[in-house]
């Protein structure tokens, strides 16, 4: 991110700057346009630092440590939930965000579950956990019917022998990943149960041989690319390899599906850490967002719903059109969502897939 050096246009810029010259954000990859992070600098003055990762685990490492450095961090529902448990986050101050009306009532009303009140966080996107597939290349080998929206296409041992001759990635993400194979054999996919747990072991034991890689962002390039042809992973991000994809005019066609078994609904939510350096400058990047020109521009450029009710007149039609981003009414009624592991059970989720992945 270049920095932009500014001059004060108004003494109120001018003070702002002298109080919160900088602040530091640490957000998902790939999951903002970075004109709107210029355009953050030029309307406030405020230096930007912009950090990026690809898991909840390396974030939730950063946070539970303390000390992380950052004044605004975007953890998923669950992970934000067991965070402000253990006192990583402060309340916000809603005096300093009047843009919080722009807020979708709806949405509020499902990161309560993990935010009470929604006292300590926004949210920034939502969606959906569920498969990508480039069309030409799974039909080829499993046929016409290939089942393109069900779990069976990715967990289905038969299915998947075939399909690892191109390629299939796994998001590295365990509380996702297991509730799907929950849900699969037909299990609560919110089960804290750790024998319910224990058998999403055999079905991922069952495909393991066939998976490529255990990545949370990888994916997006390799399907685009072509370079594999299934990947189960966030919805936004396989419409943006459906996109890139398009673009390239590359032969490759990618359709994402929520799984017709029921898909994860979960919310990524925007906090300021207990100790962050700069809060006063982390409650002017959070109410910047709320713009709702800001955030349609953010969910045009990454293809994610948002939980802003007043950015929709904004939104690009193929984004507020798309039943893939903003699923229509039975989809919605589809989805489930899943509450964080106690600390006993998280231990024994952590061991489980540590063995999925090594396959051992």
């Amino acid at each position: 991110m270049k920095k932009l050096m500014l001059s004060c246009a108004t003494v109120a810029l001018c003070t702002m700057s002298a109080v919160a010259d900088e602040v530091r954000v640490y957000n998902w990859s790939d999951y903002i346009d970075e004109a709107l992070l210029e355009k953050f600098e030029a309307e406030t003055g405020i230096d930007l630092v912009y950090d990026v990762f690809d898991s909840n685990e390396v974030l939730e490492t950063k946070m539970l440590a303390g000390g992380s450095g950052y004044d605004v961090v975007v953890p998923t529902g669950t992970f934000l939930q067991r965070q402000i448990s253990a006192g990583a986050f402060q309340k916000l101050d809603k005096s300093q965000l009047p843009n919080l009306e722009n807020m979708w009532a709806t949405i509020e009303e499902r990161t309560a579950q993990y935010d009470p009140g929604n006292e300590y966080s926004i949210n920034y996107m939502w969606g959906t956990t569920g498969i990508g597939a480039n069309v030409g290349k799974v039909q080829e080998l499993l046929g016409a019917d290939a089942p393109l929206g069900s779990l069976n296409l990715i967990f289905d041992p038969a299915s998947m022998e075939k399909l690892s001759e191109c390629g299939v990635h796994f998001l590295d993400a365990p509380t996702e990943m297991i509730p799907a194979a929950l849900k699969y054999i037909g299990e609560d996919p919110d089960s804290h149960d750790p024998e319910v747990i224990a058998k999403a072991e055999e079905v991922f034991m069952g495909v393991r041989p066939y998976v490529q890689k255990f990545h949370s962002s990888e994916y997006i390039n390799a399907l685009a690319n072509g370079d594999i042809c299934v990947a189960f992973g966030w919805s936004g991000d396989i419409l943006q390899a459906r996109d890139r994809a398009a673009e390239a005019d590359n032969g490759v066609e990618i359709v994402y599906n929520a799984p017709s078994e029921g898909a994860l609904m979960w919310f990524d939510q925007m906090a300021i850490p207990a100790d962050a350096p700069n809060p006063e400058a982390a409650h002017a990047f959070l109410n910047f967002i709320m713009d709702a020109e800001n955030m349609a521009a953010a969910s045009n450029y990454v293809y994610y719903a948002n939980g802003n009710e007043a950015s929709k007149p904004f939104l690009e039609e193929d984004v507020i059109g798309d039943t893939a981003i903003y699923p229509d009414e039975a989809t919605l009624q589809n989805l489930y969502t899943v509450t964080p592991y106690p600390a006993k059970v998280q231990r024994v989720v952590t061991r489980l897939w540590t063995k999925i992945k090594s396959g051992t």
